[in-house]
């Protein structure tokens, strides 16, 4: 799944404020009770964790270092606690082949960064994303562009689940972070 979200559009809707919209361009997967690098792992449950547990289709928001959210897309079934970590995204203006600075084609690389561009925050776990706050479309048919994969990112605590290859990036993104683990996927 955390490859199926490349391209996909994520639109950030805020009463009173215009829509933002950016395109997922790296994630990574968590695959919950046997991965130890899930928040989930050994079958865990928590209050922070309980978004994971329910229906996919759905945002768990967690904080790390006390200062940054990160948003997941809940993509297991009720009851398994999967999802997938944006780990960063490009404005929908630079997908479409127009110009944009380049610091707004870095503004939403990295999962805090992303959060903090789109103004979303702890309050958002659990919420649908099908509207109305958070919206996840589809890509676009022909979009597909080539794909690299690697090791997931600051798990090295997670013993042997932490050389996975469950991170995905799309090719030749600026805004893809740490592309040197990376590698070309068929």
């Amino acid at each position: 799944m955390a490859r199926a979200l490349l391209g996909c559009r994520l639109v950030r809707r805020v009463a009173g404020l215009p829509d933002r919209t950016v395109v997922v361009v790296e994630t990574e997967a968590y695959l919950g009770v046997a991965d130890r690098a899930a928040h989930t792992w050994n079958g865990r449950r928590t209050p922070r964790v309980a978004p994971m547990w329910g229906p996919p289709g759905h945002a768990y928001v967690y904080r790390i270092y006390g200062i940054h959210d990160c948003l997941n897309v809940v993509t297991g079934e009720e009851g398994v606690p999967e999802a997938v970590l944006l780990r960063a995204a490009v404005p929908l203006a630079w997908w479409e082949g127009r110009e944009v600075s380049r610091p707004e084609l870095l503004s939403a690389s990295g999962p805090g960064r992303l959060c903090r561009l789109l103004s979303i925050g702890r309050e958002l776990s659990g919420a649908g994303l099908s509207g109305p706050d958070l919206e996840l479309l589809r890509p676009t048919p022909g979009e597909a562009r080539p794909v690299l994969s690697g090791p997931r990112v600051g798990v090295d605590y997670a013993g042997e689940a932490s050389a996975w290859p469950l991170r995905f990036a799309v090719a030749g993104c600026p805004a893809v972070t740490r592309r040197s683990s990376l590698r070309s996927v068929p």
